[in-house]
């Protein structure tokens, strides 16, 4: 069980003072993970609170209903827990997760690999897609899921999946898109948001369609790769048909050619000084 006393003494200490951030990637926050400690072991995510209590409360369950739903689906996550911290008069939402190897990160593991291993680290992100939205069933609810290339790690060929926030599930499309602006790092997002708040929340979209989910994963190979561009589109066009029939025609329709990120994500992006490869 968490030492919450440990916790707060390493979340509330000076941000130079906690370990270097693992990614500048991330929308919400930047992960790290000790260099020494009862936490050396645990990647340390911290997120930002400008939401009452209440939404505080009903985001702790979302998270476990989540994580719960994703085992029930057999999606392998580590070991991962939620927890409000007291920061003067604020709670802060902080996640506690067993930290993976940097080296079984897909994303690293993508950019080394000669073509034949980076196919079969294809195979293995694309069958945990196919596992989730075969499984799903409508009594779990509005469910999502984000399962990018930076989002995977992959070992001995099964991908272990390890973004559990925001919580996708339970919430309405509207619910989302508030909290893609309520949590976000970028005081510029929190300011700006409001005012194009359609635009805000059609970045969730991807993450409740099965083929875009599929088209998404292709989309980040081809930019990461992209002398290797036809093999990715070819590889997505012959898994749809083995192993997500169902969407088939959606997702060969999209991968006519590379996929492209929209615009409005691009943009943020960009506001955000978030790393990532640019469209072809």
């Amino acid at each position: 069980m968490t030492d919450l006393k440990a916790l707060e003494a390493l979340v509330f200490q000076k941000v130079g003072n906690r370990g270097k951030p693992l990614s500048k990637l991330g929308y919400f926050c930047a992960p790290f993970q000790p260099e020494t400690g009862p936490f050396s072991d645990k990647v340390v995510k911290i997120y930002q609170n400008h939401v009452p209590y209440s939404t505080l409360e009903t985001l702790l369950r979302h998270h476990d209903d989540y994580i719960n739903v994703l085992t029930r689906l057999g999606i392998r996550v580590p070991e991962t827990e939620i927890h409000l911290l007291e920061n003067g008069s604020k709670l802060v939402p902080v996640i506690v997760q067993d930290a993976i190897h940097p080296k079984f990160m897909m994303r690293y593991q993508m950019q080394l690999a000669d073509l034949q291993r980076a196919l079969e680290l294809m195979d293995s992100a694309g069958l945990v897609i196919a596992r989730f939205w075969n499984a799903l069933t409508q009594d779990m609810g509005r469910v999502g899921f984000h399962p990018s290339i930076r989002n995977f790690a992959v070992i001995d060929k099964e991908a272990i999946f390890f973004d559990s926030f925001p919580p996708l599930i339970h919430y309405s499309h509207v619910e989302m898109g508030e909290i893609l602006l309520k949590f976000s790092e970028s005081l510029l997002i929190r300011f700006v948001g409001p005012f194009v708040p359609q635009m805000l929340a059609r970045i969730q979209d991807e993450w409740y369609s099965p083929s875009q989910t599929l088209i998404g994963l292709v989309g980040s190979a081809c930019r990461l790769r992209p002398s290797d561009q036809g093999y990715f589109l070819d590889w997505g066009r012959e898994f749809a048909h083995t192993h997500l029939p169902q969407f088939s025609n959606e997702i060969i329709e999209g991968l006519q050619r590379v996929p492209q990120l929209p615009g409005y994500w691009t943009s943020f992006r960009k506001l955000l000084r978030l790393q990532g490869k640019p469209n072809i």
